[in-house]
């Protein structure tokens, strides 16, 4: 994913719109977004703020927006995000400025490829592939499987990702395990800045390790009483929250050997080709990661995994798994993916 395919696009703007949106989830909060879009020469381009704190969007709405009319590169133009401040009070927490900055690059991504009229699967010259899929849920509370037997009901060859917490028990842990279901355990352990962290607990991560054999594991937390376990696991480990460059990279406890690719959570476009393309030149294994997107945001990684990492467990499933409710008939894996003519998004 060479970057300099993309610096060099001029975008012309205009102008800009935001607007709020906002729905309850399967995990038990509100979820409230931005759309960005960016207008110019007659066409628009979109990208979306995945910022968790509807604080954070509610004083972005009320504020005087700054200007951004004028010509530039795409790379020109995140020269010129990296200057401004983004959130007129706040953030709530720094993940945010790189969820804001990333709604801006794509959104300007996608103008500049309309302007151009030319598609992202063109640019990089790339034959997008169907997406593999997992369905991310929480359990119900207190914790049982009955979200996982609905989610089966639903659709019998499902495939999970979950968020295990202390307390799970041993039954429903050996509950789970029947279900052949599980491929990615999200540990939360790296998650320090966040309500759902999760601390080490040898314990949980034993019985883990033991009851899901082929699941990836992802975002442990190292203690003195994990880290054996995690040591001797390194091939099923992956890593999400202290992805935000190419530098992370080399700061991780143990060589990688699987990455969550979140843009938003990246940041810049820049930043973003930098990792895909070091992990396909490492042989570093690769799966796309969403954050409860309710707009242009969900097509758009859904987009980049048919580009770059199909066959991963991408945690990119259509936004109807993220509704309270489990949906009748649910769109399966693999998702055949849309791409627009031109742009990033679809029109």
């Amino acid at each position: 994913m060479d970057y300099e395919r993309v610096a060099d696009l001029s975008v012309t703007i205009d102008g800009y719109e935001l607007s709020q949106l906002e729905r309850n989830t399967s995990s038990g909060f509100e979820r409230v977004t931005t759309t960005v879009t960016l207008r110019g020469k007659g066409l628009v381009g979109r990208g979306e703020d995945v910022t968790y704190d509807a604080e954070d969007h509610h004083a972005l709405a009320a504020s005087a927006p700054p200007t951004l009319a004028g010509e530039y590169t795409i790379d020109s133009f995140s020269e010129t995000l990296a200057e401004m401040n983004l959130f007129p009070s706040g953030p709530q927490r720094p993940p945010s400025r790189r969820y804001r900055r990333w709604a801006f690059e794509s959104a300007a991504l996608d103008l500049a490829l309309r302007q151009a009229d030319r598609s992202i699967a063109e640019v990089f010259e790339r034959d997008p592939d169907p997406v593999q899929f997992v369905v991310s849920t929480r359990l119900d509370e207190p914790p049982s499987i009955d979200r996982v037997d609905r989610l089966q009901e639903a659709y019998p060859d499902v495939v999970l990702k979950l968020d295990p917490t202390a307390d799970w028990t041993a039954d429903l842990i050996d509950d789970l395990a029947k279900t052949d279901a599980v491929e990615i355990l999200d540990l939360k352990g790296q998650y320090a800045h966040a309500d759902v962290h999760q601390p080490a607990n040898p314990r949980l991560y034993e019985q883990l390790l033991t009851a899901f054999p082929e699941a990836i594991i992802e975002d442990p937390a190292l203690s003195d009483g994990t880290e054996s376990l995690l040591d001797a696991n390194t091939g099923r480990l992956s890593w999400d929250v202290p992805i935000k460059d190419v530098s992370s990279l080399s700061t991780l406890p143990f060589d990688p050997a699987w990455i969550n690719v979140k843009p938003s959570r990246i940041g810049t476009i820049e930043a973003l080709c930098g990792v895909v393309s070091y992990c396909m030149n490492n042989d570093i294994s690769m799966y796309g990661g969403g954050q409860f997107e309710l707009g242009v945001g969900r097509p758009q990684i859904q987009t980049l995994a048919a580009l770059f990492y199909p066959d991963g467990p991408n945690d990119v499933a259509p936004a109807v798994y993220n509704e309270p409710e489990v949906p009748e008939s649910p769109p399966q894996s693999p998702l055949q993916v849309e791409l627009p003519e031109s742009g990033f998004t679809p029109p």
